[in-house]
């Protein structure tokens, strides 16, 4: 029986040092750790972990909405842990699922981080529709390419008569001098 722990962060520039302080208080045995988004289910080691634990593990996290932030994903991660035989404890929500109301708090908190997820969308939605009324929001620029220069330095690197490396190298000088 082996105590193991999930952590996630959304991007490479967030840390983990919060959530590696809860494993430390759990004294895990083992962590898997990731800095990829939840809205993605697909993830190494999120796959890593379901891989590992075995029956009678208890997987800690520091939420549920480090494991997934949609209903269904985060409902298809619990049932693979119940179907080994793993217990879940989340140490925000405080819940274990080795207890029935752990179970139900569980689905309940689940719904709720989709619901809070779908609304930060929303919201940024109708954001960049205000800012587009009031014209302050243009949306992305694009890059400035000299296609014709582009042309050319590809034919080039196509013919074998420059590298790749010189290539990249000029289409980086080429971007830069807009």
């Amino acid at each position: 029986m082996n105590k193991i722990g999930y952590i996630r962060v959304s991007t490479e520039r967030q840390e983990t040092a919060r959530q590696q302080e809860i494993m430390c208080d759990y004294q895990v045995d083992r962590i898997f750790s990731e800095k990829l988004s939840g809205a993605n289910a697909d993830r190494p080691q999120l796959r890593a972990m379901l891989d590992y634990v075995r029956d009678g593990d208890t997987l800690y996290v520091e939420s549920i909405s480090r494991l997934g932030r949609s209903t269904k994903d985060l409902l298809n991660i619990i049932d693979t842990l119940n179907e080994k035989g793993v217990t879940l404890v989340s140490h925000k929500e405080n819940i274990d699922t080795d207890t029935p109301t752990g179970k139900f708090m569980l689905t309940v908190f689940a719904a709720l981080s989709q619901l809070e997820r779908e609304q930060i969308k929303q919201w940024q939605r109708e954001g960049i529709e205000i800012a587009k009324a009031q014209g302050k929001y243009t949306g992305r620029k694009p890059i400035p390419t000299d296609w014709t220069r582009f042309g050319q330095l590809y034919g080039e690197w196509r013919a074998k008569n420059i590298t790749g490396r010189y290539f990249m190298r000029r289409m980086v000088l080429m971007l830069n001098a807009f």
